[in-house]
């Protein structure tokens, strides 16, 4: 099959790649949309993604496609089903997974991450995996479920009322869905710190009462111990430290965006103290699939209107090398929709 390969920092290739045979618990499907993530950028330029990763390996967590053929176990699914991929394969037997905290295993598997993923014609993956999708559902929907996936864990980390003023760092991709869900549980005023102007009439239009440009210390200055809930999405030192001195007292403050390994950030203790502030991390996706299948479903989220790039397979080594200078909203590799 015809892949792109991750073989090292700054180097991926398209190649004719062998595919293995089944193992009996899983399926083989015809990927038709895959997602860009902000982790396959971090894996590009040399960093871990949600397990470290050993190249050569196909990248690309988010994804959907056609079963085409099945494991000699295989009973859940059956030939032509159109799905979507929860990536992570968990040991069921650590600590974290027989305590009810799967996505914390000792030896978390990622197709994508660990082993190949879906920027490639097809994907093996265990059948437990594959989440059948409607038909009215496209494909780049059936991708972008796993991404929707791990903004409802993190959601669930935070209790946010109706009498709640929400700041959202980063009016990116993330930020556009947690906006649309933070709306959806009523939140009283919901703020979005966005440095691109360009996307402000979008996240006015998916329900921001507020747009800001975090670019001048008058408008940094506005933010401060403004939010009852803060959903940071960005993962730089500066929008982290935004996070915290944003909050009111009691505040809660969700870290969701991705930083790299190395980055640190300055945190006064006694603001911390002081403000009585909760602070929660918020890692992938367990078990999210199906609710977030449903949302999508519903139209309680949009995605379409979110995805801003498009492209082949052909075009990828190119687009993750020039990647932050595309402006990119979302970027989908896709084959239909």
């Amino acid at each position: 099959m015809r892949a792109v390969v991750f073989k090292g920092k700054h180097q991926m290739e398209v190649l004719d790649w062998k595919t293995k045979d089944l193992e009996p618990h899983e399926v083989r499907i015809r990927v038709e949309s895959c997602g860009i993530c902000g982790t396959d950028q971090h894996i590009y330029h040399g960093h871990p993604g949600s397990a470290a990763v050993n190249p050569p390996i196909v990248l690309g967590h988010e994804l959907a496609g056609e079963v085409i053929e099945l494991g000699s176990g295989v009973s859940n699914l059956k030939l032509g089903d159109r799905v979507s991929i929860d990536p992570n394969i968990y040991c069921g037997e650590c600590e974290y997974c027989r305590s009810g905290r799967p996505h914390l295993c000792d030896h978390l598997q990622a197709i994508g991450v660990t082993r190949d993923g879906g920027m490639a014609e097809y994907c093996i993956v265990p059948a437990v995996n594959a989440y059948r999708i409607p038909n009215e559902m496209s494909y780049v929907e059936g991708a972008m479920v796993e991404p929707v996936g791990c903004v409802l864990h993190g959601l669930k980390k935070i209790d946010v009322r109706p009498v709640h003023t929400v700041l959202i760092i980063g009016g990116g991709f993330i930020g556009q869905l947690f906006l649309q869900l933070v709306k959806k549980q009523g939140a009283a005023k919901i703020i979005v710190s966005e440095p691109a102007v360009e996307k402000h009439e979008r996240l006015l239009e998916l329900g921001a009462n507020e747009v800001v440009e975090p670019t001048s210390p008058e408008t940094v200055q506005h933010l401060m111990n403004i939010a009852d809930v803060v959903i940071e999405c960005v993962g730089r030192k500066e929008s982290m430290e935004l996070a915290i001195k944003a909050a009111r007292k009691g505040g809660q403050i969700l870290l969701f965006g991705v930083p790299s390994p190395d980055t640190l950030i300055n945190v006064s203790p006694f603001t911390i103290f002081s403000k009585e502030l909760s602070i929660k991390g918020s890692f992938i996706n367990p078990y999210t699939h199906e609710e977030a299948i449903s949302f999508i479903r519903q139209n309680i989220i949009r995605i379409e209107p979110l995805i801003s790039h498009y492209f082949a397979l052909d075009d990828i080594p190119e687009v993750m090398g020039k990647y932050p200078q595309m402006n990119v909203a979302k970027g989908v590799v896709t084959h239909s929709t």
